[in-house]
């Protein structure tokens, strides 16, 4: 896997259970942050996991499909707008991660962050651009974009004013102007700099 071979750099890394989280969504002022935690078997190969944002709409459908195939274990977590505007956007992901570590139906011997420290009593590796790097944090930035995606498409149908199917929840020129034409719903993020100016 090219460029996504981070693990096999580690000592002994066969004999380890390895999971990747990474989250979605932090930078959007609208909607959901989720997180995902993904334990890959330490043989799997597949040459299209990417960092999730290098990816097109289809192809990260088609590999959230099988990434959830084919894991070991996996789990997704969903932290709302309000609690990113309770204890803000770094620490709500951090919070995400611990949560989606927690509930995975193995658990790990070693984490791999896309960067983040979190708080567990498991050995972790926080790499810089780990969705580059390590292919269980790509699997995870997959499965969480994909999920935050959908739950933006349906958050469309809820709030057609914001079009959240087209800009989902980043703050966009037409997204901006329906702040402005409409308010701010209950998915908006009123901690933001971008909301609150227009609020």
């Amino acid at each position: 896997m090219k460029n996504l071979d981070f693990e096999n750099s580690i000592n002994d890394y066969k004999s380890l259970i390895i999971a990747g989280t990474d989250e979605a969504g932090r930078g959007c002022c609208a909607g959901p942050l989720f997180v995902a935690a993904v334990i890959l078997p330490t043989n799997y190969q597949n040459s299209e996991i990417n960092d999730s944002k290098l990816l097109s709409e289809a192809n990260r459908n088609k590999l959230y499909d099988e990434i959830v195939k084919n894991a070991l274990a996996y789990s997704i977590v969903e932290i709302p707008a309000s609690d990113i505007d309770k204890y803000n956007p770094k620490q709500a992901s951090k919070i995400g991660m611990k949560l989606a570590i927690q509930k995975l139906k193995i658990r790990p011997s070693l984490v791999i962050t896309d960067y983040e420290e979190i708080d567990i009593n498991i050995k972790q590796i926080n790499l810089v651009h780990g969705d580059s790097l390590s292919v269980n944090v790509a699997a995870a930035s997959i499965l969480a974009k994909v999920s935050r995606d959908r739950k933006m498409y349906e958050l469309a149908k809820k709030y057609p004013q914001y079009h959240f199917e087209k800009n989902k929840g980043y703050c966009t020129k037409s997204h901006t102007q329906a702040l402005r034409n409409f308010g701010a719903c209950p998915e908006h993020r009123v901690s933001y700099k971008n909301v609150k100016v227009v609020l």
